[in-house]
C-alpha cells in the first residue's frame, strides 16, 4: 500500500472530535453509486409484505375519515368543554416529528457539520410524511371537510372574513409554508442522484422516468454552481421555519386564559420538543433502514453516538421546561396555575399519562450518558420508541387535562378517545409508514453525491500530506 493511499483510508476513518469514523471506506466514485442505487433495483422479498401492511392502515385511516364526514365529527370523543382533544393532538404530535428534518438538513448544513451527510435525506423524507398527516387534522376537525378553504386567510368575497386575531389561520400560513420550502429542499438536493439513477436503472421506463424527475441534470459546472446556491439558500429559508413554525402552533396555546396554557415558556418549550420527537423519529426509521441495507459503512457508530447526543441534549430541554413550568405555577401564586400544574396534572384524573410522560421523556433518555448505549442500534432504537410514546402522551397531558377541568367545577367532564380517534391516529402511522416505504423504494435514499463529495473532500488532506512527503524523500 502507498503513502499516499494508507494515509487517505486513515483520514477517511479519521473523526475530528476522536470519536467514531464518519465515513468508512467506500471504493471508488462508481462503487458508491452502485452501491447506494442497489436497494432501488434489488428484489425485496419483504417489501411487499410491509407495504400491505402499512396500506391496510392508510385504508384504515381513509375509512374512518370517511366514516366522520359522512356521519359527523361526534363519532370522535370530543365533548364540551373538551373540544380539543386527539385531532390537535396528533397535529401538533406530526407537526413536531418533521422538525428534525428541517434541523439536520437545513439548520447542521449551514453549520457545516459532517455526520448529517449520511443521514439527512431520512430526515428530509419523514418531514414530507409527518406533515401530509399533520395537515389532514384541521380539515378532518371542521366537521365540513368541504369548507377546508376557511382555513386560509383569503380576501373574503362572501362576507366572510378570516379571523386574524386568532393564530389558526396563521398556523395554515406557517405550516403550507414549511411544506413548500421543505418540498423544494428536498427535491433539489435530490437532481444529481436522480441523474445517476437514470443511467444505472434496468428498464427503459424507470430511466425515462428518473431522467424526467432529474430535470436534465447533466452535471457540469455551471449545474453543480446553480445546485449549491439554490441548496443553500433553500437551507437559509428552511432554517428559521424551524423556530417559527412550532412556535405559530404553540400560540394557539400560548394565547389562550385557560390554565396550565397562558404560558411564555411555550414557544421554546413546544420547539425543543419538537425536535425531541423528530430525532427520536429518525432513529426510529434510521435503525431498521441501516440494518435491512447493510449501511454500518455510510451510517457508522459515529451517526448513531451524534444523534444519541442530539436526543440527550433536547430531552433535558423539554426536562427543564417541565420543571421551570411547575415553578411557575408555584411562584406565580395563582391558585388556578397551581391546581392546573401541581395537582390536576400529576394526580388528577388523567395523572396516569403526566407519569408515563415523565418516565419516557425525562428518565428513559438517560441510558444515553453511556457511549456504549449511544452506539448500540438496539438500545437507541428502544430510547426512541419510548420518546415517541411519552412525546405524543406530553400533548395529551398538556391539551386534555386544561379543558376538562378548568374554572368552573360545574363544566367539568372526563374525556374518553373513541374507536374512531384511535383508527385514525393507527392509520395515520400506517400511511405515514406507507408513503416512507415506497420512499426507500423509488427514491435514492441516501445523498450519493454528498457521500462522494465528502469523500473527496476527506481525501484532499491525504493528497497534500502525501506529496508533501515525496517532496521531502526526494
Amino acid at each position: 500500500m502507498t503513502l499516499a493511499s494508507a494515509t487517505g483510508m486513515e483520514l477517511l476513518r479519521e473523526e475530528p472530535t476522536g470519536g467514531e469514523p464518519v465515513l468508512l471506506e467506500p471504493g471508488t466514485d462508481a462503487e458508491i453509486t452502485d452501491r447506494l442505487l442497489a436497494p432501488l433495483w434489488a428484489d425485496w422479498p419483504w417489501f411487499k409484505y410491509a407495504l400491505a401492511v402499512s396500506g391496510l392502515g392508510a385504508c384504515a385511516l381513509v375509512a374512518a375519515l370517511t366514516y366522520t364526514v359522512i356521519t359527523g365529527i361526534g363519532l370522535w370523543g370530543n365533548n364540551i368543554p373538551v373540544a380539543w382533544a386527539f385531532g390537535i393532538i396528533n397535529f401538533v404530535w406530526w407537526i413536531g416529528i418533521g422538525h428534525a428534518g428541517t434541523f439536520i438538513s437545513a439548520v447542521l448544513l449551514l453549520l457545516e457539520v459532517r455526520w448529517r451527510t449520511s443521514i439527512n435525506r431520512f430526515a428530509e423524507g419523514m418531514t414530507l410524511f409527518a406533515i401530509v398527516q399533520a395537515g389532514l387534522f384541521p380539515i378532518f376537525h371542521m366537521g365540513r371537510a368541504w369548507f377546508a378553504y376557511w382555513l386560509i386567510p383569503y380576501p373574503s368575497e362572501m362576507g366572510l372574513w378570516p379571523q386574524f386575531r386568532s393564530s389558526l389561520p396563521w398556523d395554515v400560513v406557517a405550516v403550507s409554508t414549511y411544506l413548500t420550502v421543505s418540498v423544494l429542499f428536498w427535491y433539489t438536493g435530490l437532481l444529481p442522484d436522480l441523474a445517476a439513477a437514470a443511467v444505472r436503472a434496468p428498464s427503459p421506463l424507470r430511466r425515462r422516468l428518473y431522467a424526467i424527475f432529474a430535470l436534465g441534470w447533466r452535471g457540469d459546472s455551471a449545474h453543480w454552481n446553480d445546485y449549491r446556491a439554490t441548496y443553500l439558500i433553500f437551507g437559509g429559508l428552511a432554517t428559521p421555519l424551524v423556530l417559527s413554525v412550532h412556535t405559530c402552533v404553540s400560540f394557539d396555546f400560548a394565547i389562550s386564559q385557560l390554565p396550565g396554557w397562558h404560558s411564555t415558556i411555550f414557544p421554546p418549550y413546544f420547539v425543543a420538543g419538537a425536535i425531541y420527537s423528530g430525532f427520536a423519529m429518525v432513529i426510529t426509521l434510521m435503525v431498521p433502514a441501516r440494518a435491512v441495507f447493510r449501511l454500518e459503512d455510510v451510517i457508522t457508530k459515529n451517526h448513531l453516538d451524534n444523534i444519541g447526543k442530539m436526543l440527550l441534549v433536547t430531552g433535558w430541554i423539554v426536562t427543564y421546561s417541565y420543571g421551570v413550568e411547575a415553578f411557575m405555577a408555584w411562584y406565580g401564586g395563582d391558585r388556578y396555575e397551581m391546581h392546573e400544574i401541581l395537582q390536576n396534572r400529576p394526580f388528577g384524573p388523567y395523572g396516569f399519562v403526566f407519569w408515563i410522560v415523565i418516565a419516557c421523556n425525562c428518565v428513559s433518555v438517560q441510558a444515553l450518558w453511556s457511549r456504549r448505549l449511544r452506539i448500540s442500534p438496539l438500545a437507541l432504537f428502544a430510547v426512541s420508541i419510548f420518546v415517541q410514546i411519552g412525546m405524543w402522551s406530553e400533548r395529551f397531558m398538556l391539551i386534555v387535562p386544561s379543558l376538562h377541568d378548568d374554572f368552573l367545577p360545574s363544566s367539568w367532564h372526563i374525556y374518553v378517545p373513541s374507536w374512531i380517534d384511535w383508527t385514525i391516529l393507527g392509520g395515520t402511522v400506517g400511511f405515514f409508514t406507507f408513503l416512507f416505504l415506497l420512499f426507500l423504494r423509488y427514491v435514492p435514499f441516501i445523498p450519493i453525491s454528498e457521500i462522494k463529495e465528502m469523500r473527496r473532500e476527506m481525501r484532499e488532506p491525504a493528497g497534500r500530506l502525501a506529496g508533501a512527503a515525496g517532496g521531502g524523500d526526494a
